[in-house]
């Protein structure tokens, strides 16, 4: 939507503030989704979820390129992505189903890539597709695309989940033969009745956040790089549109240097992902501990602040574009890396939490998402390019510590966190099973 926020205060005589909350309600619903869609994943299954929500974002989505207010894409948008979040939670939850931890890696690298990614890119293809026709086809274009993809999970993707697989398993057996199944996970008294499931699930977020410091402090330094990813959206349109004269079209190109810097993060988790299989060697048959997964955040954890800073002391005019739109590469790189290694590293130490840990997760970062933007133009404004641009790298610096704390200090604190200690005597009990 960031490429058709000015094609969008034209038609609809709105403020730049007002259509600007578009995006804010949007990455909102990201914050509100996952709440609903991780604990319905535990009750019924991880397909039937994304089933269901991407329906309906794609219904949603469609809806926004009706002519019907501004109050109501406002509305729309939020529901967007409300239901269009169920990937950010239950996708990191299926990549925990199906790999073990010696093969998470390039999936990871996906998984982690996407939420990112996808607003890099978008300024660019919307603000050339906003020029040419119009901003009811940047709507269309995502209702387009995502239902192309809901039809391909209708067909293709099946149920990953193993407490549900084993639980209608065991009720088909119970059915067949009238003798009564059991799962494992209700022999360990796991498998509560829905209502509780629910319940438990929907406070666990919040838990997490509160009681679990490694889950807190990472999901700080994820929503800072989340908040400062979007608060490029406003920042960049002051650099290359206002300052230099680009057009929507144009001055979404200059996104490019932050895509570009995402992509060879694949490359780089690889040759990372090379080494960390040699670290499982080493270990031979014990589990490799989670915090062999933060090396990839120290190095990135070093690439955002110095993107940051490039970025904020070459915007001038009289430094030549190339510069500032180079100062995305390592920006795009070092939160790549930081994302994949924190989510490989959450996943790994809270396995069967892991679609909680990601609603935790998802929720504080999309709320810096959402927030953001709305001050971005008032900082920029009062504080100058320079200096507004100076703001996050300081932040994403003061952040550059965490990694190196807990790959040392990890193991004692995880043995401490209720969750995370549940989570290992779980996987202990799965592998001697």
């Amino acid at each position: 939507m960031t490429g058709t926020i000015v094609p969008l205060m034209i038609h609809f005589k709105a403020s730049h503030t007002l259509i600007t909350a578009g995006v804010s309600l949007y990455v909102l619903g990201f914050a509100v989704g996952p709440l609903l869609w991780a604990p319905l994943c535990e009750i019924y299954g991880r397909q039937i979820i994304f089933v269901i929500s991407y329906g309906l974002y794609v219904v949603f989505s469609a809806a926004c390129t009706a002519d019907n207010g501004v109050a109501t894409l406002l509305v729309l948008r939020f529901f967007c992505g409300t239901f269009g979040s169920s990937p950010l939670t239950n996708a990191g939850g299926v990549i925990s189903d199906i790999f073990n931890a010696d093969e998470r890696a390039i999936a990871m690298a996906f998984f982690s890539l996407a939420p990112a990614l996808g607003p890099s890119l978008g300024p660019f293809i919307g603000g050339y597709l906003s020029d040419g026709q119009g901003w009811r086809w940047v709507m269309g274009l995502m209702a387009i695309v995502a239902g192309f993809f809901w039809v391909l999970d209708m067909c293709c993707a099946p149920e990953t989940y193993a407490p549900y697989i084993l639980q209608n398993r065991a009720d088909f057996l119970s059915k067949k033969t009238g003798n009564v199944y059991i799962s494992i996970y209700e022999h360990q008294g796991k498998a509560d009745p829905p209502a509780v499931v629910l319940k438990k699930a929907l406070i666990r977020p919040w838990q997490l956040l509160c009681f679990e410091p490694i889950v807190l402090l990472l999901s700080i330094y994820v929503a800072i790089l989340f908040g400062t990813l979007y608060m490029l959206f406003g920042a960049y349109p002051v650099v290359f549109q206002l300052e230099r004269g680009w057009s929507a079209g144009k001055g979404g190109l200059a996104f490019l240097g932050v895509a570009v810097g995402m992509i060879s993060a694949i490359p780089t988790i690889g040759l990372i992902n090379i080494w960390y299989m040699k670290v499982t060697k080493r270990f031979g048959n014990e589990p490799v501990p989670p915090e062999y997964r933060l090396p990839g955040c120290m190095l990135g954890g070093i690439c955002v602040p110095a993107g940051m800073f490039w970025f904020a002391w070459t915007s001038y005019r009289s430094v030549h574009w190339m510069s500032p739109v180079a100062a995305g590469a390592p920006f795009g790189l070092g939160m790549s890396l930081v994302f994949h290694s924190i989510f490989s590293y959450l996943i790994d130490s809270y396995t069967i939490y892991a679609a909680s840990v990601l609603a935790s997760n998802a929720v504080l970062r999309s709320l810096f998402g959402a927030a953001f933007p709305l001050f971005t133009k008032q900082m920029y404004d009062n504080l100058g390019t320079q200096w507004a641009s100076t703001v996050p790298a300081f932040l994403s610096l003061a952040c550059l510590p965490m990694p190196f704390i807990f790959f040392k200090y990890g193991p004692a604190i995880r043995q401490r966190c209720k969750y995370s200690a549940r989570a290992a005597q779980a996987l202990a009990m799965a592998k001697k099973g």
